[in-house]
């Protein structure tokens, strides 16, 4: 993007902000735009991963403006600029990459990831390393409260890995799969169940299978976008199925769901 096409976006922000603009615009502030900053980022991902060149280049497009947006509401603030985020995001670029602008190169994907986590932890230092925080300091003290859940637990493990608090290997990991599933199937087979301990121990399985994804060098929260895309597709079709037979599934048999079922992963 050359200077001359950002500005004019940076312009029309200004515009649609302003006294002759857009009422919806004026009326958005930063909670807000929550929301459309998520639903953006998830069209992007959607975009990638069904290789829609075009539809990637608008909801970039998409997720940009958001960008905009709230650069002009800290502008109108008086907090900052989109300029002052791109110096900041440039000053940020050339100190997390010391293995392409130091001395010392990375020569693989592994030594400058390593390489990117010690400049940022560097950066997250306190400056005054005898103060009383800084001793009871955490890995995990950064990650945004606003993560999707198996994200968090992805973010989770990745920085206790970092100090080798991690399964040994893929078996024991499914190994405390298993462990999971018992627990909670005992928990279910008590007299009287009790709620949050169903709660406690279903969440504990979906920990062990986030972090699962993560071993597999996969994320968790994309691994199951694309899982409930696929039920979604798979079950559409079933309706779609029951349609053309003159039914509804909700009159269907389960032994005629189980059938639409396999007819529906039989014409993927």
């Amino acid at each position: 993007m050359n200077q001359e096409s950002l500005s004019r976006l940076v312009h029309l922000m200004a515009h649609l902000r302003g006294p002759d603009g857009c009422p919806w615009d004026r009326a958005q502030t930063y909670e807000t735009l929550k929301s459309l900053m998520l639903e953006e980022a998830y069209e992007v991902i959607e975009a990638v991963e069904e290789h829609d060149f075009e539809a990637l280049k608008e909801e970039l497009g998409d997720l940009l403006f958001q960008v905009i947006f709230y650069s002009r509401l800290a502008e109108e603030d008086g907090r900052f600029t989109l300029a002052d985020v791109a110096e900041s995001l440039h000053a940020k670029l050339l100190r997390r990459h010391p293995h392409v602008f130091g001395e010392n190169r990375a020569r693989t994907p592994e030594e400058a990831l390593e390489s990117w986590q010690a400049a940022k932890a560097r950066e997250k230092q306190p400056a005054n390393n005898h103060d009383s925080a800084a001793a009871v300091q955490s890995l995990l003290d950064d990650i945004p409260r606003s993560f999707p859940s198996t994200l968090e637990a992805y973010e989770i493990g990745v920085r206790a890995a970092r100090v080798g608090f991690d399964w040994p290997n893929l078996e024991s990991l499914f190994d405390k799969i298993c462990e999971e599933i018992a627990e909670l199937h005992a928990e279910l087979e008590r007299r009287e169940r009790n709620f949050g301990k169903l709660e406690e121990e279903a969440g504990d399985l979906l920990f062990a299978a986030s972090n699962l994804a993560r071993y597999l060098n996969l994320n968790p929260e994309i691994c199951l976008h694309r899982a409930n895309r696929k039920f979604k597709r798979r079950f559409q079709a079933m309706e779609r199925q029951a349609h053309d037979q003159g039914k509804k599934l909700i009159d269907c048999s389960a032994e005629e769901l189980d059938a639409l079922w396999e007819a529906a992963k039989r014409t993927e």
